[in-house]
């Protein structure tokens, strides 16, 4: 049995990378919904709420679509 080392390492690159973007993506739809609900107490226009749930919902769209595309290569 010969393993392909590259192959090996390639996968283990890219599933790497994409899992940190992935994480970091949510974090950022989470920090932009709590920045978003902390506004809302206080002072802030609606324009900024408004932004921060915006921003956070296309966050947090970006990581379904990631998912479902990973769900739809393993299926396919």
């Amino acid at each position: 049995m010969k393993i392909d080392w590259a192959a090996l390492a390639s996968v283990f690159g890219v599933s790497l990378v994409v899992t940190v973007a992935l994480v970091g993506l949510f974090t950022l739809g989470i920090v932009a919904l709590s920045k978003q609900s902390a506004t809302a107490g206080g002072n802030a226009s609606g324009g900024s709420v408004a932004l921060a749930r915006t921003g956070a919902y296309a966050c947090f769209g970006l990581c379904v679509a990631a998912v479902s595309y990973g769900i739809y290569l393993i299926v396919a």
